[in-house]
């Protein structure tokens, strides 16, 4: 009888490095905007900005014009998909990650149901989407439109219904790089001039998923997905995965040749912004949250940009952009502890290159700041 080897442990910065080199925070990747997008999965997209310091932190010599771009092109669109929240994903996974989690949107929907009494769902989205293609509405716009037919319903439900039941993206100049626009959407579909495609097959998402964050135990990418009853996918790939086990006992799966760098991998500075999916994307964080750090990144439901020194979640900055008058722009770093000197150089160097390029704050500007300050309020 052959006995099953025991897999081996991976200690938290073993998991911490092999979770960077997927993330592209090792090193600067050589690596077009979009094909970042779609290796990553998506990038939080709460607010307009993230996804270009997200991607300013991983990619050489990274263009914030380059994402803006495909934007404007419709080949990226920003859309609500994983955990009920925005992302920027390619226009292919637009098309195939939301059928995906619809079943995420279903749940969430049914915590609105005592706001729809009376409605009936699928004339809703019938309506909802004759509204949207007609010409991109506001969510305030469509929801009092909605609310003509269903006067008796709370307006809230019904934009919640209208969002959970189409897939709705917002269009530009939403979005694209230092201009304005309100949200306004439109369907996915209509928007890409593409119907919807089948959701990728539950094998595929998990491959892909273990690409940019693994290793990684069910939880965790059920916690990523917000979607359930994943184990039977898992089981089903594990001939073609390869076993570990957390500190804790956790199994954890991954693909054989993905990189696993030794604990001891030099992990640079790098300044993320808030919601950046590298916090977001595992039940259990400790892998870049140090348990003395958990919670400490937000305020309500206001997430803070966090800044990493050896890989790990070490405190939060901000960039405060000049007015018309001409001030400089402003970098503000606040560790959550005592930085080592070399981790303060790194820092700083991060901030600098920040303001001095592309994204700086202020574009063409002669000078800037970076201060070092105490974390008040977080």
């Amino acid at each position: 009888m052959t006995k099953t080897p025991t897999p081996s442990v991976l200690d938290t910065l073993t998991l911490n490095r092999a979770t960077l080199a997927r993330q592209l925070l090792l090193e600067r990747a050589p690596m077009s905007a979009g094909d970042a997008v779609a290796h990553l999965l998506g990038l939080q997209a709460q607010n307009v900005k993230p996804p270009y310091y997200a991607l300013a932190a991983r990619l050489a010599d990274f263009d914030p014009e380059e994402l803006s771009t495909l934007m404007a092109a419709r080949a990226v669109v920003r859309i609500v998909t994983m955990r009920s929240t925005l992302h920027t994903h390619t226009a292919t996974d637009a098309l195939t990650l939301r059928p995906l989690v619809q079943p995420a949107r279903d749940r969430e929907l049914n915590m609105f149901r005592n706001g729809l009494t009376g409605v009936d769902l699928d004339q809703l989205a019938v309506q909802a989407r004759e509204l949207v293609e007609e010409k991109p509405r506001t969510l305030k716009q469509l929801r009092d439109a909605l609310g003509v037919t269903w006067p008796d319903a709370d307006p809230q439900a019904l934009g919640i219904a209208a969002r959970n039941t189409l897939a709705l993206v917002q269009v530009t100049p939403r979005g694209l790089w230092r201009q304005s626009g309100q949200v306004a959407l439109t369907t996915v579909e209509h928007w890409l001039d593409r119907p919807m495609g089948p959701a990728p097959t539950p094998d595929e998402a998990v491959l892909r998923y273990l690409a940019a964050f693994g290793p990684a135990s069910v939880k965790d990418m059920q916690t990523w997905a917000g979607v359930t009853r994943l184990r039977p996918v898992f089981e089903r790939l594990r001939p073609r995965l390869v076993e570990f086990r957390d500190e804790h006992g956790a199994e954890l799966f991954d693909l054989p040749d993905a990189p696993r760098p030794d604990a001891d991998t030099p992990a640079p500075a790098r300044l993320l912004p808030e919601f950046d999916n590298l916090l977001l994307s595992h039940a259990d964080r400790t892998r870049v949250v140090p348990a003395a750090y958990k919670g400490r990144t937000w305020v309500g439901n206001r997430s803070h940009s966090v800044f990493l020194a050896d890989g790990l979640l070490a405190g939060v900055w901000r960039l405060d952009e000049p007015e018309p008058d001409g001030a400089e722009p402003v970098i503000t770093v606040e560790p959550f502890g005592t930085l080592t000197k070399a981790q303060r150089a790194e820092v700083e160097t991060e901030a600098e290159r920040l303001l001095a390029g592309p994204m700086g704050g202020a574009p063409g500007a002669s000078s800037y700041d970076i201060r070092f300050g105490t974390v008040i309020g977080v």
